[in-house]
Protein backbone atom coordinates (compact mmCIF):
# COMPACT_ATOMS: atom_id res chain seq x y z
CA UNK A 1 0.00 0.00 0.00
CA UNK A 2 1.05 3.43 -0.89
CA UNK A 3 2.41 4.87 2.60
CA UNK A 4 -0.09 7.91 3.58
CA UNK A 5 -2.82 6.25 1.79
CA UNK A 6 -6.43 7.58 3.51
CA UNK A 7 -8.16 5.73 5.97
CA UNK A 8 -10.82 3.43 4.79
CA UNK A 9 -13.26 5.78 7.16
CA UNK A 10 -12.10 9.16 7.01
CA UNK A 11 -12.18 10.60 11.03
CA UNK A 12 -14.98 12.83 11.72
CA UNK A 13 -14.69 15.53 14.37
CA UNK A 14 -17.32 16.09 17.22
CA UNK A 15 -17.19 19.92 17.23
CA UNK A 16 -15.27 19.70 20.59
CA UNK A 17 -12.13 19.20 18.96
CA UNK A 18 -12.34 15.06 19.28
CA UNK A 19 -12.02 13.10 16.68
CA UNK A 20 -13.92 9.79 16.17
CA UNK A 21 -13.31 7.10 14.01
CA UNK A 22 -16.42 5.67 12.30
CA UNK A 23 -16.91 1.99 13.58
CA UNK A 24 -17.90 -1.57 11.20
CA UNK A 25 -18.94 -5.22 11.77
CA UNK A 26 -17.95 -7.71 9.20
CA UNK A 27 -18.12 -11.54 9.85
CA UNK A 28 -16.55 -14.05 7.57
CA UNK A 29 -18.59 -17.49 7.45
CA UNK A 30 -18.41 -20.82 5.36
CA UNK A 31 -17.47 -24.84 5.64
CA UNK A 32 -15.05 -26.39 6.73
CA UNK A 33 -11.98 -25.71 5.01
CA UNK A 34 -13.34 -22.33 3.41
CA UNK A 35 -9.99 -20.60 4.65
CA UNK A 36 -11.76 -18.10 6.72
CA UNK A 37 -8.60 -17.36 9.17
CA UNK A 38 -6.43 -17.21 6.48
CA UNK A 39 -8.64 -14.06 4.29
CA UNK A 40 -9.40 -12.54 7.96
CA UNK A 41 -5.75 -12.49 8.52
CA UNK A 42 -4.68 -10.97 4.44
CA UNK A 43 -8.19 -8.47 5.34
CA UNK A 44 -6.51 -7.19 8.54
CA UNK A 45 -3.39 -6.38 6.94
CA UNK A 46 -4.95 -4.48 3.89
CA UNK A 47 -7.55 -2.34 6.13
CA UNK A 48 -4.43 -1.80 8.64
CA UNK A 49 -2.41 -0.62 5.85
CA UNK A 50 -4.61 2.16 4.65
CA UNK A 51 -4.72 3.41 8.26
CA UNK A 52 -7.84 1.68 9.99
CA UNK A 53 -7.61 0.64 13.29
CA UNK A 54 -8.88 -3.22 13.21
CA UNK A 55 -9.70 -5.83 16.06
CA UNK A 56 -9.47 -9.47 14.83
CA UNK A 57 -11.91 -11.96 16.52
CA UNK A 58 -14.11 -15.17 16.39
CA UNK A 59 -16.70 -17.26 17.67
CA UNK A 60 -16.01 -19.23 19.81
CA UNK A 61 -13.84 -18.23 21.67
CA UNK A 62 -13.10 -14.46 21.14
CA UNK A 63 -13.78 -13.84 24.57
CA UNK A 64 -12.25 -15.18 28.38
CA UNK A 65 -15.54 -17.04 29.12
CA UNK A 66 -15.83 -18.19 25.36
CA UNK A 67 -12.08 -19.64 25.23
CA UNK A 68 -12.85 -22.20 27.90
CA UNK A 69 -16.70 -22.87 26.00
CA UNK A 70 -14.43 -23.49 22.50
CA UNK A 71 -12.39 -26.29 24.12
CA UNK A 72 -15.74 -28.05 25.19
CA UNK A 73 -17.56 -27.57 21.64
CA UNK A 74 -14.77 -28.07 19.51
CA UNK A 75 -13.09 -31.34 20.99
CA UNK A 76 -13.59 -34.48 19.91
CA UNK A 77 -13.47 -36.19 23.12
CA UNK A 78 -16.81 -34.27 23.90
CA UNK A 79 -18.77 -36.89 21.72
CA UNK A 80 -22.40 -36.06 21.15
CA UNK A 81 -24.06 -33.01 22.84
CA UNK A 82 -27.37 -32.45 22.79
CA UNK A 83 -28.53 -30.26 20.13
CA UNK A 84 -29.89 -27.70 22.73
CA UNK A 85 -27.05 -28.26 24.62
CA UNK A 86 -24.78 -27.32 21.66
CA UNK A 87 -27.04 -24.53 21.01
CA UNK A 88 -26.84 -22.66 24.20
CA UNK A 89 -23.33 -23.40 24.94
CA UNK A 90 -22.80 -20.96 21.31
CA UNK A 91 -25.12 -18.82 22.26
CA UNK A 92 -23.61 -17.90 25.82
CA UNK A 93 -20.13 -17.54 24.13
CA UNK A 94 -21.60 -14.96 21.70
CA UNK A 95 -23.17 -12.76 24.10
CA UNK A 96 -20.46 -12.40 26.50
CA UNK A 97 -18.03 -11.84 23.34
CA UNK A 98 -20.69 -9.21 22.12
CA UNK A 99 -20.79 -7.77 25.67
CA UNK A 100 -16.99 -8.14 26.52
CA UNK A 101 -15.47 -7.45 23.16
CA UNK A 102 -17.04 -6.61 20.39
CA UNK A 103 -19.18 -4.13 21.32
CA UNK A 104 -16.42 -2.02 23.10
CA UNK A 105 -14.22 -2.61 20.09
CA UNK A 106 -17.19 -0.70 17.99
CA UNK A 107 -17.57 2.21 20.50
CA UNK A 108 -13.80 2.88 20.09
CA UNK A 109 -14.11 2.91 16.35
CA UNK A 110 -12.38 -0.09 15.09
CA UNK A 111 -13.05 -2.37 11.82
CA UNK A 112 -13.99 -5.77 14.12
CA UNK A 113 -13.48 -8.80 11.73
CA UNK A 114 -15.06 -11.56 13.46
CA UNK A 115 -14.55 -15.52 12.70
CA UNK A 116 -18.64 -16.99 12.77
CA UNK A 117 -21.28 -14.89 14.10
CA UNK A 118 -25.00 -15.66 13.93
CA UNK A 119 -25.38 -16.97 10.19
CA UNK A 120 -23.10 -19.75 11.77
CA UNK A 121 -25.84 -20.79 14.10
CA UNK A 122 -28.64 -20.56 11.48
CA UNK A 123 -26.36 -23.08 9.15
CA UNK A 124 -24.72 -25.51 11.59
CA UNK A 125 -28.06 -25.73 14.42
CA UNK A 126 -30.21 -24.95 12.01
CA UNK A 127 -29.82 -26.45 8.83
CA UNK A 128 -27.05 -28.99 10.00
CA UNK A 129 -28.89 -30.30 13.35
CA UNK A 130 -32.27 -29.58 11.72
CA UNK A 131 -33.82 -27.39 14.36
CA UNK A 132 -36.60 -24.96 13.70
CA UNK A 133 -35.35 -21.74 12.62
CA UNK A 134 -38.06 -19.53 14.15
CA UNK A 135 -37.24 -20.05 18.03
CA UNK A 136 -33.45 -20.13 17.00
CA UNK A 137 -33.91 -16.76 15.59
CA UNK A 138 -35.54 -15.92 18.67
CA UNK A 139 -32.94 -17.45 20.76
CA UNK A 140 -29.79 -15.71 18.42
CA UNK A 141 -31.59 -12.01 18.97
CA UNK A 142 -31.68 -12.95 22.73
CA UNK A 143 -27.97 -13.38 22.82
CA UNK A 144 -27.05 -10.81 20.39
CA UNK A 145 -29.28 -7.96 21.25
CA UNK A 146 -30.25 -7.45 17.69
CA UNK A 147 -26.52 -6.86 16.52
CA UNK A 148 -25.97 -7.44 13.22
CA UNK A 149 -22.70 -7.67 11.20
CA UNK A 150 -22.05 -4.71 8.03
CA UNK A 151 -21.15 -7.03 6.01
CA UNK A 152 -20.76 -10.90 5.68
CA UNK A 153 -17.98 -12.40 3.53
CA UNK A 154 -19.28 -16.29 3.36
CA UNK A 155 -16.59 -17.91 1.67
CA UNK A 156 -17.89 -20.40 -0.33
CA UNK A 157 -16.86 -23.55 -2.11
CA UNK A 158 -17.96 -27.63 -2.77
CA UNK A 159 -17.81 -29.36 0.79
CA UNK A 160 -15.43 -32.35 -0.58
CA UNK A 161 -13.03 -29.38 -1.55
CA UNK A 162 -13.05 -28.07 1.87
CA UNK A 163 -13.24 -31.37 3.78
CA UNK A 164 -9.99 -32.15 1.85
CA UNK A 165 -8.19 -28.90 2.59
CA UNK A 166 -8.82 -29.30 6.41
CA UNK A 167 -7.58 -32.89 6.23
CA UNK A 168 -4.24 -31.77 4.31
CA UNK A 169 -4.14 -28.88 6.70
CA UNK A 170 -4.10 -31.21 9.59
CA UNK A 171 -1.60 -33.54 8.30
CA UNK A 172 0.59 -30.61 7.53
CA UNK A 173 0.82 -29.11 10.87
CA UNK A 174 0.46 -32.74 12.82
CA UNK A 175 -2.13 -32.00 14.58
CA UNK A 176 -6.06 -32.03 14.92
CA UNK A 177 -7.98 -29.53 13.45
CA UNK A 178 -10.08 -27.14 16.13
CA UNK A 179 -13.25 -28.26 14.60
CA UNK A 180 -12.42 -31.77 14.22
CA UNK A 181 -16.12 -32.54 16.02
CA UNK A 182 -18.00 -30.96 13.03
CA UNK A 183 -15.47 -32.27 10.78
CA UNK A 184 -16.36 -35.81 11.74
CA UNK A 185 -19.90 -35.05 11.21
CA UNK A 186 -21.73 -37.09 8.29
CA UNK A 187 -20.78 -35.65 4.73
CA UNK A 188 -24.73 -35.13 4.99
CA UNK A 189 -24.45 -33.17 7.32
CA UNK A 190 -21.67 -30.80 5.73
CA UNK A 191 -24.12 -30.38 2.70
CA UNK A 192 -26.97 -29.26 4.39
CA UNK A 193 -24.43 -26.79 6.04
CA UNK A 194 -23.38 -25.43 3.24
CA UNK A 195 -26.95 -24.92 1.26
CA UNK A 196 -28.11 -23.67 4.35
CA UNK A 197 -25.41 -20.44 4.26
CA UNK A 198 -26.15 -20.26 0.71
CA UNK A 199 -30.08 -19.71 1.39
CA UNK A 200 -29.00 -16.89 3.95
CA UNK A 201 -26.80 -15.15 1.39
CA UNK A 202 -30.53 -15.33 -0.97
CA UNK A 203 -32.39 -13.42 1.68
CA UNK A 204 -29.78 -11.16 2.88
CA UNK A 205 -28.09 -10.06 -0.13
CA UNK A 206 -26.99 -6.98 0.96
CA UNK A 207 -25.28 -8.03 4.02
CA UNK A 208 -23.82 -11.36 2.41
CA UNK A 209 -21.31 -11.55 -0.31
CA UNK A 210 -20.54 -14.84 -1.60
CA UNK A 211 -16.91 -15.25 -2.54
CA UNK A 212 -15.29 -18.01 -4.55
CA UNK A 213 -13.50 -19.37 -2.15
CA UNK A 214 -11.89 -21.85 -4.51
CA UNK A 215 -9.91 -19.52 -5.75
CA UNK A 216 -6.17 -18.86 -4.28
CA UNK A 217 -6.34 -16.19 -1.25
CA UNK A 218 -4.88 -13.77 -3.28
CA UNK A 219 -7.71 -13.39 -5.38
CA UNK A 220 -10.50 -14.38 -2.58
CA UNK A 221 -8.73 -11.39 -0.77
CA UNK A 222 -9.24 -8.90 -3.96
CA UNK A 223 -12.80 -10.32 -4.09
CA UNK A 224 -13.65 -9.23 -0.92
CA UNK A 225 -12.01 -5.48 -1.35
CA UNK A 226 -13.98 -5.26 -4.59
CA UNK A 227 -17.25 -6.11 -2.42
CA UNK A 228 -15.90 -3.38 0.41
CA UNK A 229 -14.99 -1.03 -3.00
CA UNK A 230 -18.81 -1.02 -3.69
CA UNK A 231 -20.56 -1.22 -0.37
CA UNK A 232 -18.51 1.28 1.43
CA UNK A 233 -16.84 4.82 0.75
CA UNK A 234 -13.14 4.82 0.09
CA UNK A 235 -12.08 1.61 -0.43
CA UNK A 236 -9.67 1.32 -3.13
CA UNK A 237 -11.05 -0.42 -6.15
CA UNK A 238 -9.72 -3.89 -7.24
CA UNK A 239 -10.14 -6.35 -10.24
CA UNK A 240 -11.46 -9.06 -8.04
CA UNK A 241 -14.61 -8.83 -9.14
CA UNK A 242 -15.09 -11.96 -10.90
CA UNK A 243 -14.34 -13.88 -7.57
CA UNK A 244 -17.89 -12.66 -5.86
CA UNK A 245 -20.39 -15.71 -6.88
CA UNK A 246 -23.69 -14.99 -8.26
CA UNK A 247 -25.39 -18.62 -7.52
CA UNK A 248 -27.03 -18.02 -4.53
CA UNK A 249 -30.04 -20.36 -3.98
Amino acid sequence: MVPGAAPLFPPTHTGRGQVMQKSLFISFEGPEGAGKTTIMAMLDKELRALGNTTLLTREPGGCRLGHNLRSLLLAPEMGDIAGDAELFLFLADRAQHIAEVVKPALAAGKIVLCDRYADSTIAYQGHGRGMAEAPLLMACRLADGGLEPDITFLLDLPVETGLERATSRNNRDKKLMEQSRFDAEAIDFHHRVRQGYLKLAARHPDRIAVIDATRPPAEVLAACMSVLAHRLPGTPPTNGDENVRDDRI
